[in-house]
């Protein structure tokens, strides 16, 4: 039985590593298509500041957001929700990066690691 534990450890620390980096990759591609435009509007001479293009990105984001796209939001939400008092709300860059690296020490590198000391006799 303590074998078997390991091992659903183990597939359920690779699917939660596989959601979070699948939700920062999502984010990293919404975040350039977004700086692209302020790009745009920045050599058309249009100035905008950096609250507003954070407010345009987000709304931008929420209407294009597909089913799967809200859905893998959700549950990296969900994942992350216990780090999120110990991340600089500098950015949010910074913030899902920090997010991203405090889900993957716990989830993959504690997880896995109690998978191996559960599977060892």
């Amino acid at each position: 039985m303590i074998p078997a534990l390991g091992r659903s450890l183990r597939l359920l620390s690779t699917i939660f590593c596989v959601i979070l980096l699948l939700w920062f990759a999502v984010f990293a591609v919404d975040q350039t298509k977004s700086a692209s435009g302020h790009q745009t509007r920045q050599l058309q001479g249009q100035s905008i500041t950096e609250e507003e293009r954070a407010e345009e990105a987000q709304k931008a984001r929420e209407q294009h957001k597909s089913k799967i796209h809200k859905a893998l939001d959700d549950t990296a939400e969900a994942l992350t929700s216990p780090f999120k008092n110990i991340v600089a709300d500098n950015s949010e860059w910074l913030k899902n990066g920090e997010l991203l690296a405090a889900a993957l020490l716990v989830y993959g590198f504690g997880l896995g690691f109690l998978a191996r000391v559960l599977r060892t006799p």
